[in-house]
């Protein structure tokens, strides 16, 4: 079940497709709903120039519209499985612990829909330049990448084990 480099498939554990339709289903039915009826009562007060309440539910409802077209993009694309296989390859699911220019940090590789709520593992993704230079890679190797500042970053990993939700 390993994935190319340039496999840009979301890997999602069935606990987090589960959540986030869950999230997908109440943003686009009662949650919708909720912040329409705002809207409609704030439009109710007023003048809309001078309404604070007005505007901050309009804002919140671009913001659930935008949440919404990427959960349904996520779900859509996503593949739902089991961890990927504990064989020490860098891939989508896997937490990394890795020495990243001197400093050691664990982190969850792939999407950070991944990660159950409240979970303070930090998370990387496979498009970032971190996570493009340390895909495929394995527990042992020592690979670097160019940061944004165009300085060269050596990462040694260390450890490499399917993620736990």
């Amino acid at each position: 079940m390993a994935m190319s480099n340039n496999d840009s498939t979301p890997w999602l554990t069935q606990e987090a497709y589960d959540r986030l339709s869950k999230e997908l289903e109440y943003a686009s039915g009662p949650g919708r709903q909720e912040i329409i009826d705002r809207i409609e009562q704030a439009r109710d007060e007023g003048d809309l120039k001078e309404n604070g309440g007005y505007h901050a539910a309009r804002e919140e409802q671009s913001k659930n519209e935008g949440r919404i077209l990427e959960l349904k993009h996520l779900l859509e694309h996503a593949r739902v499985g089991d961890a990927p296989a504990d064989d020490g390859i860098v891939e989508p699911g896997m937490v990394v612990t890795a020495v990243v220019a001197g400093n050691e940090m664990t982190f969850l590789f792939g999407n950070r829909e991944i990660a159950a709520d409240g979970e303070k593992l930090e998370v990387y993704s496979e498009r970032s330049p971190l996570g493009e230079a340390i895909h495929g890679s394995k527990a042992g190797d020592t690979v670097s990448y160019t940061a944004p500042n165009g300085k060269e970053i050596k990462v040694e990993l260390k450890n490499v084990t399917p993620y736990k939700a």
